[in-house]
């Protein structure tokens, strides 16, 4: 599949985002939204993706709670957290790319509903066991942001579509704020089951209100229904831009993950400010910056185009390395980084997304590519800072980002030179 003429623009270009191919093998019935259902289009999809992507990270600050109530420790359970992050991977790998080749309404209705039932089995799970297996299918079939945000780009107008994309990515990031924050306080005052209950509520509604105001699309495409995974090494190896935004995001993500994961262990340790858990997850707080951010991003994109907004992210996400270095001992200094890292990792998702999106003729595809790439890349990154943290306390985590962060960089550059 040839990729579109953008994929052939060097990065250094101040040109405006590329112009977007819809995929290969859609005809649009022309049955779209319209009247207050187009009105509620993007803002419903952008609630929506806030919703089930709180799905992925819901169990996270119930870990506690849900160890008292089955008798257990934090840390006997703390794996279920893991368990979300494989499902979502195996989502993303499996569910993402169909949005290529099948009717993204009946496929999203389908995943919400099968997102509420395995939220419902979490919530009346009489073991770990059962629990992590609900859990596992509840976060798989949570990839419905990664089959809306295709759709947005493809419909949005050409001059703003990197703001109706960064519209989308803004819910994600409200999303993941909310769960970390909303769900611990929610779960302390009426119990861990009944988070999961509201959970599940609220996905089915907007999941299937989402759906009914998505155009009815009749796709093409004929082949396995699964060709979409096979054919991701191959449409990564034909476009440069993809596997650019590949690359860079897997750096910045990683980056992220290395100190945002990192960090409760420096604010509740003794040696360091010795926080309540309580009081370092109210500390995610500052991961609304990204939401406030998003919007502002996408413009930046649609009017100096995405090499020159990643560029500008990388170099804020550099800025906060040495600031988090200094937080270890100044809490003022530990406060403005983690706003500059979520402001650069956000700034960063939406130009290369945007660039993912509209740099071939496979944007669901194109886009698992992308999110797995940077899926991968905060997951390792992750692994490494534990292990730094314990050898070399928290200067050793601020090295793993900062080595993610260059060799984002560099490779990406290497490859252009060659």
């Amino acid at each position: 599949m040839p990729s579109s003429p953008s994929s052939t623009t060097s990065p250094s270009s101040t040109t405006p985002a590329p112009t977007f191919t819809p995929a290969a093998g859609r005809v649009p019935s022309g049955k779209g939204p319209s009247g207050a259902a187009a009105r509620l289009f993007l803002p419903l999809i952008a609630l929506c993706t806030a919703v089930t992507a709180a799905n992925i990270y819901l169990a996270a600050p119930l870990l506690p709670l849900i160890a008292h109530d089955m008798g257990s420790t934090p840390s006997a359970v703390a794996w279920l957290a893991s368990v979300a992050q494989l499902g979502y991977a195996a989502g993303l790998l499996f569910f993402a790319p169909l949005g290529d080749s099948v009717n993204r309404r009946r496929l999203v209705a389908v995943l919400s509903l099968a997102a509420t039932a395995a939220l419902l089995a979490a919530a009346a799970s009489a073991g770990t066991g059962a629990l992590a297996g609900a859990v596992l299918v509840a976060s798989a079939a949570t990839v419905v942001p990664q089959l809306l945000v295709p759709l947005v780009a493809e419909r949005a107008p050409a001059d703003r579509r990197a703001r109706h994309v960064a519209a989308v990515i803004a819910g994600l990031f409200t999303g993941v704020v909310a769960a970390r924050v909303l769900g611990g306080l929610a779960g302390e005052a009426f119990g861990w089951r009944a988070v999961f209950v509201g959970a599940a509520v609220l996905t089915a509604v907007l999941g299937l209100a989402t759906a009914y105001i998505l155009p009815v699309e009749r796709p093409q495409r004929r082949g396995p229904l699964f060709a979409g995974l096979v054919a991701i090494p191959g449409l990564v190896r034909r476009s440069p831009d993809l596997w650019r935004a590949c690359v860079r995001q897997a750096g910045m993500y990683g980056a992220w993950s290395a100190l945002w994961t990192s960090l409760a262990l420096l604010l509740t340790e003794d040696e360091g400010y010795g926080m309540t858990t309580a009081a370092a997850g109210l500390f995610g707080l500052f991961g609304l910056a990204a939401s406030v951010v998003a919007p502002l991003a996408g413009g930046l994109v649609d009017r100096f185009g995405a090499a020159k907004v990643v560029r500008s992210a990388y170099g804020l996400a550099a800025l906060s390395v040495p600031l988090f270095w200094l937080g270890g001992q100044v809490m003022a200094a530990l406060c403005a980084a983690a706003v500059l890292v979520h402001a650069a990792l956000v700034a960063s998702h939406v130009a290369n997304q945007t660039l993912a999106l509209t740099t071939t003729s496979a944007p669901a595809t194109a886009n698992t590519a992308y999110v797995v790439a940077g899926f991968a890349g905060g997951a390792l990154a992750s692994a490494l800072a534990g292990p730094a943290f314990g050898h070399w306390g928290w200067g050793g985590v601020c090295a793993v980002a900062g080595a993610w962060l260059v060799l984002g960089w560099t490779a990406t550059a290497v490859r252009r030179v060659r």
